[in-house]
């Protein structure tokens, strides 16, 4: 039985252009694994705490004499990390926010981040070792070669470095760009752009989802 673990992390809703894109995957993924389990979290609407020295000095400290509040931080570090080891497949939406990823997913990947049990290297494969990610990211405006803009896009380097450091091998990330095209008069010009980026976007995830 397939498992995937399926996380948004935009705040806009039924606004949201990352959420859309990903329920395109799912549908097409549970089209093609009709036995297969689906596992989700809403990073927007349950955000992960922040991390902070309770949860750091947790992990260093002996069960039996941790404070209430590192037990409970134990305990989510556990939960976030026990979803990721149980699926098979990751689907991660991570939407353009000043530049930078959401400050919710940001949480979730500083949760999962334990040197020497998830982060890969020589003795260990990582958390997300042999496992297929996939990730939709969405920019308001365009961030390409010859943009106005280019290198601003901190949200893709960000998460590749992410998922490299937990083992990810096979992954890939769909792009759906000037979305705000069609919200802000000031790029209608690139309304079409939008489209056929969003086209391609909807077409990239039904191939990465049966793959």
């Amino acid at each position: 039985m397939t498992h995937l673990l399926h996380l948004d992390s935009s705040f806009t809703g039924d606004m949201s252009v990352s959420r859309a894109v990903a329920r395109e995957y799912v549908a097409a993924w549970q089209e093609a694994n009709a036995d297969g389990v689906v596992t989700y979290r809403d990073l927007a609407a349950a955000p992960p705490a922040h991390l902070d020295w309770t949860g750091v000095s947790a992990g260093m400290t002996p069960e039996d004499q941790r404070s209430p509040e590192q037990t409970e931080a134990v305990k989510a570090r556990e939960a976030y990390i026990g979803e990721v080891a149980a699926a098979d497949e990751v689907l991660v939406t991570a939407p353009m926010y000043n530049w930078s990823v959401p400050t919710q997913l940001k949480s979730w990947f500083d949760w999962l981040i334990v040197p020497g049990v998830t982060v890969a290297d020589a003795n260990t494969p990582g958390l997300l070792g042999g496992k297929k990610v996939t990730v939709v990211t969405t920019q308001g405006g365009s961030y390409g070669p010859g943009t106005p803009k280019e290198g601003w896009d901190h949200v893709s380097p960000y998460v590749a470095h992410m998922l490299e450091a937990l083992g990810a091998g096979d992954v890939e990330f769909v792009n759906v760009e000037m979305t705000l095209s069609t919200r802000n008069p000031a790029l209608a010009e690139f309304v079409d752009l939008f489209h056929a980026s969003r086209a391609a976007a909807a077409e990239s995830v039904k191939i990465r989802a049966t793959a």
